[in-house]
């Protein structure tokens, strides 16, 4: 009897009387390996000496050499071994065999912490974090909840083992969360309470903290008493904050100062507050254009003399524009406000809530000492209420707004919300 492969490539088995099984397939036979033919003369197939069945019956047909095959070759594979079942928490033995146990926050939760329901916890916030970590992009609201849970467990873990430093790690993540939700809150231009309309903010809260140092530092400093002047040193301020010069054209100071410029410039460089450029007077500074500006110096705010304030190059930019947007608005331009009303809207946009109403850092009651913001806007206290109702004709503050009892009181309009110094 012999194997082989026939003319055209096919395994074939010639049995006892000459006779080939055709289309015997690779991998089945004697020829291609991997599986075994029951041949006739084999003990214990059928029609071997001593084997029951009819005659012929031992003659290899092709689907016996098929089912042969298949049954061999199922006998050969191994079976394959079930996964590790997991542990509760996710975290198989074999895991924890080499070393990778399940860790939080740099923490190792232990294999047998109770309740069962904080270890699962705590497990599912480390991968939890891990996950965040790999994302493209931040998202300050899923971060903030991760944050909330990570208060809860960890001071869940704190009361079960008596950890002081599992507690000012709990304490420490129910802050950020705070931190991290109004941050996500100031971007998105939402109330932190997550309540009230979306509102696309010029200003992070942080950066009106910047723009009321500033306004507080012209209050106090500024070297001429007029609201012209002040206007003038708020806005020029605002362009040298960082390094004590800055640019300015004949057309910022005419948006500022429509009448007034050069008088007021003038008065700023004899009192020796402004500084310009040699061979530069106060008129080339009128005539300057946005593609040559002229350098002017602040000298109080060079970086070798003490400074009132320190913030980076976007901040700075961002306050300057901000100042602007509110000095230029339109409707005031239309009422021909003057400098004096003009920073009265400087000053009541940044002293306002999210919500519009006008109110102190740091203070629960509504609205704004009459005192201060008379000093600020170049003005006498009893004087306050003829711009505040200019404001309120030009659609800046709410109808309501009034100055009883020695405050200001009121509410921004809505179209100005996005300018909230976000108190």
């Amino acid at each position: 009897m012999n194997a082989g492969t026939g003319d055209r490539g096919e395994v074939f088995v010639d049995g006892t009387d000459k006779g080939r099984t055709d289309r015997v397939r690779r991998g089945l036979g004697a020829v291609g390996g991997g599986g075994t033919v029951m041949f006739s003369d084999a003990p214990g197939a059928p029609g071997a000496p001593g084997a029951s069945g009819a005659p012929g019956a031992g003659v290899p047909t092709a689907a016996r050499v098929r089912r042969a095959g298949a049954a061999a070759r199922a006998a050969s594979v191994p079976q394959a071994r079930p996964a590790p079942r997991p542990r509760p928490g996710g975290v198989p033995a074999e895991s924890r065999k080499a070393g990778r146990w399940a860790k939080v926050a740099q923490r190792i939760v232990p294999d047998d912490l109770q309740p069962e329901v904080l270890r699962v916890e705590l497990t599912e916030l480390g991968d939890a974090f891990r996950a965040y970590q790999r994302r493209p992009e931040p998202d300050l609201a899923v971060l903030a909840d991760l944050l909330d849970r990570k208060a809860r467990a960890f001071a869940l873990w704190a009361d079960v083992t008596d950890d002081a430093s599992l507690r000012e790690e709990a304490d420490r993540a129910a802050a950020a969360a705070g931190t991290t939700r109004e941050m996500d809150a100031n971007r998105r231009g939402l109330p932190v309470d997550g309540e009230g309309p979306v509102v696309d903010r010029l200003l992070t809260r942080g950066q009106g903290v910047h723009v009321r140092n500033v306004l507080e530092h012209v209050r106090v400093a500024a070297p001429l008493p007029g609201a012209e002047a002040r206007l003038a040193v708020l806005m020029l301020t605002l362009r040298a904050a960082r390094a004590g010069t800055g640019n300015v054209t004949g057309q910022d100071l005419g948006g500022w100062l429509p009448s007034d410029g050069e008088r007021v410039v003038q008065q700023l460089v004899d009192v020796g507050w402004l500084l310009l450029p040699e061979d530069v007077g106060v008129d080339d500074v009128l005539m300057a254009r946005p593609e040559e500006p002229t350098q002017v110096t602040v000298p109080t705010l060079i970086p070798t003399q003490p400074r009132p304030f320190f913030f980076g190059k976007v901040t700075r930019a961002r306050l300057s524009g901000w100042a602007q947007k509110v000095v230029g608005d339109r409707k005031l331009r239309k009422k021909k406000a003057g400098a004096a009303t003009r920073l009265l809207a400087v000053y009541t946009a940044a002293h306002s809530r999210p919500d519009g109403c006008l109110a102190e850092t740091g203070e629960d009651g509504d609205g704004l000492a009459l005192d201060t913001v008379a000093a600020f806007c170049g003005l006498r206290p009893e004087d306050v209420a003829e711009h505040v109702g200019l404001l309120v004709a030009a659609g800046w503050l709410m109808e309501e707004a009034d100055t009883a009892g020695g405050r200001l009181r009121g509410r921004l309009a809505e179209r100005v919300l996005p300018l909230s110094g976000l108190v």
